[in-house]
């Protein structure tokens, strides 16, 4: 991202935080590591393994621990945030904010038996049904492994 187009995303942040309430992790999210979701998906190597930065609206939060988070990124797509189990607790209150996250971005390619494991998990999580039956072939699980959080609360 050009210097230009960084400075004035950080001067958008923090006219937006100055009329939010703020909840951190960690210290908060590094906003000079801020990478566009959209770009992150379409080159997911480039970026695996590296500190980045992303930002999205929470669209679901883990129900049991709170031990995670989706993020609805740029383009729509979805990208899981996730930290062992008490390291952060992303509170339910957070659907529907706007949230930021450093962290290291993490690649899994799961067979078809280790995807039906974690999207079994996933669903015991959020007390929803799954059916084994309907997983046909395995995935590929990107996620980011944050160290810094800031979820924003608008006034």
């Amino acid at each position: 991202m050009k210097l230009q187009n960084r400075l004035l995303l950080m001067l958008a942040l923090l006219s937006t935080i100055s009329y939010a309430s703020v909840t951190q992790f960690g210290g908060g999210a590094d906003m000079s590591k801020l990478v566009a979701g959209k770009d992150v998906l379409k080159n997911t190597e480039q970026f695996v393994g590296s500190q980045i930065t992303l930002s999205g609206e929470v669209v679901k939060v883990c129900k049991k621990r709170g031990c995670w988070m989706t993020l609805k990124v740029d383009n729509g797509e979805e990208i899981n945030v996730k930290v062992r189990d008490g390291d952060m607790v992303f509170p339910m209150s957070a659907i529907g904010k706007q949230a930021y996250a450093t962290g290291v971005l993490e690649k899994f390619e799961l067979d078809i038996e280790k995807t039906k494991r974690y999207l079994a998990h996933r669903a015991h999580e959020n007390g929803e049904v799954f059916d084994a039956s309907k997983v046909t072939e395995g995935m590929n699980l990107v996620r980011l492994k944050p160290n810094a959080v800031t979820i924003l609360e608008t006034k």
